[in-house]
């Protein structure tokens, strides 16, 4: 069975201070904020929860709460793959920023392996949200974006980067990335694209 080795991005909470600059939303005038760091390990702990359950190897890339560097991100998850296992994928879990809405999935650039799991990905966010945006590329024929992340072209293995609502939208931001329930939701999301893509 593949496993697939989770990414939440940029650093955590440690006794209550932000480790990454920027990366948050706005304050808002309830004076509630997001820190995304803190979003990212809270889904991935989500994710982690039900890979268990469900008995499905997986690896957390950064347990730390500290801003690990891309670097050594890329590194752990190149370290599985060259000395564990070659049958993994990668995925990175963040929130967007921009002042935009709506969610979207990167992939590198090229026709990759990584294609089909970030359709995968789109195509189940559309079941759960439906009227919402789902931020595409079709210029290639299938829905993903294509980027020059860091952690997508340095990784040996097939690897996505989700981008889940934008924190800097107060309304999204609020409903659906300070939600627990969405929360769940999202975690679901990306639960659901592992499912299918190592069965």
């Amino acid at each position: 069975m593949k496993t697939v080795l989770l990414d939440n991005g940029h650093g955590g909470l440690i006794n209550g201070k932000y480790q990454t600059p920027g990366k948050r939303s706005p304050i808002w005038d309830d004076g509630s904020q997001l820190f995304e760091g803190e979003f990212n390990r809270a889904i991935v702990a989500r994710i982690i929860e039900g890979l268990t359950t469900l008995g499905i190897p997986y690896v957390n890339i950064c347990p730390e709460h500290d801003d690990m560097a891309l670097s050594t991100r890329t590194r752990r998850a190149n370290k599985f793959y060259d000395e564990v296992s070659k049958d993994c994928f990668y995925m990175s879990i963040h929130s967007n920023a921009g002042g935009g809405h709506g969610s979207e999935v990167f992939t590198s650039p090229g026709d990759t392996k990584s294609d089909q799991i970030a359709t995968c990905f789109g195509e189940i966010y559309k079941v759960f949200y439906p009227n919402l945006r789902l931020r595409t590329d079709f210029s290639d024929g299938d829905l993903d974006k294509e980027a020059n992340f860091y952690v997508l072209k340095r990784t040996k293995m097939p690897a996505i980067l989700t981008e889940n609502f934008f924190m800097d939208n107060e309304a999204e931001c609020k409903e659906f990335l300070m939600s627990k329930k969405s929360r769940d939701t999202i975690a679901f999301i990306h639960i659901d694209t592992i499912i299918r893509t190592v069965s």
